[in-house]
């Protein structure tokens, strides 16, 4: 499965915690991530990651992209509710396509907790089955 990694600026070290925490799952699968949190991975998790552009500076609607276009299984993103967001629009959209395309995402680590141990669990075989 593809599976896109975006963690804002504060939440960067949660993100790499949990990739390394649950790190023999996520080498099952193609990584895709925005600048900065995939370069961070790559570095200190050693998983093989495709990099888009920072969040900012369109990284958010590359992976957009890739879901309106189904080519994206689920969407892990630490997201700092406190700090206010200059591409918030960006963040919104994403979102929004996550919900109309039914790609799981998870907004926070208990979130994402889940979906990776039912990733595990073979609990997100229906993105393989479905109609499209």
């Amino acid at each position: 499965m593809k599976i896109a990694l975006i963690a804002h600026d504060k939440k960067k070290e949660d993100m790499i915690g949990f990739v390394t925490a649950y790190k023999d799952i996520f080498a099952q699968h193609e990584l895709f991530a925005t600048g900065t949190t995939g370069k961070r991975i790559i570095e200190e998790v050693s998983l093989p990651v495709h990099r888009f552009h920072s969040g900012p500076l369109g990284g958010d609607q590359e992976i957009g992209a890739m879901i309106a276009k189904d080519e994206m299984d689920m969407v892990l993103f630490f997201r700092d509710p406190l700090t206010p967001q200059p591409h918030e629009p960006d963040v919104t959209a994403l979102i929004r396509l996550a919900d109309v395309y039914q790609v799981p995402l998870a907004t926070n680590m208990g979130t994402a907790e889940v979906l990776v141990r039912g990733l595990k669990g073979g609990f997100m075989d229906w993105r393989k089955l479905r109609d499209n």
